[in-house]
């Protein structure tokens, strides 16, 4: 991997300066995990039967977003990038993806979110979530998405580590 250019969260801060640090800090950190890999690392699979890879992990993580902030705030019926049927285990197939195609996806959709959060008057606005059939507020999705990201970037530290050679070491 590359120098870690990622900025920290703040130490001391408000709550939604803290979640949206701690948020950008976990895209980063993806990011990271993925640099100076080709397509073909990108695309290598964890252990078989899975599908998981990293690039299956950023066209994860632009499901992710769409469906937390998209689909919840701007647009209900907003179609997944990779799955007609709202199935986020479709993105984690990538065999024919490329970092291209997936990381246009993944920060299209990260910015669109962050617009949003942006343009919220506050943590306490409010969306429908189509799956659940009910009200969110921002502050939930902010969490829950950090969350999602924190797990991942789990995966994707073992996932790099195999690519490296480092596993074990």
């Amino acid at each position: 991997m590359t120098t870690d250019r990622r900025v920290s969260p703040p130490l001391l801060g408000g709550e939604r300066e803290t979640l949206r640090a701690f948020l950008d800090y976990q895209r980063a950190t993806l990011a990271m995990k993925c640099e100076g890999l080709t397509d073909e690392q990108l695309r290598q699979r964890s252990v078989p039967p899975s599908a998981l890879s990293l690039l299956g992990l950023v066209r994860h993580m632009a499901e992710v977003e769409r469906a937390w902030f998209r689909r919840v705030f701007q647009d209900h019926d907003a179609p997944m990038v990779w799955s007609d049927t709202i199935d986020f285990q479709a993105a984690y197939d990538a065999a024919r993806s490329t970092r291209a195609e997936a990381f246009t996806a993944w920060e299209a959709e990260v910015e669109n979110s962050r617009r949003i959060e942006r343009e919220a008057a506050s943590l306490d606005f409010t969306g429908h979530q189509p799956r659940w059939d009910a009200e969110v507020s921002l502050r939930m999705v902010m969490t829950h998405v950090l969350l999602e990201y924190g797990r991942h970037n789990g995966h994707a530290d073992f996932l790099r580590e195999a690519i490296d050679g480092t596993v074990g070491a």
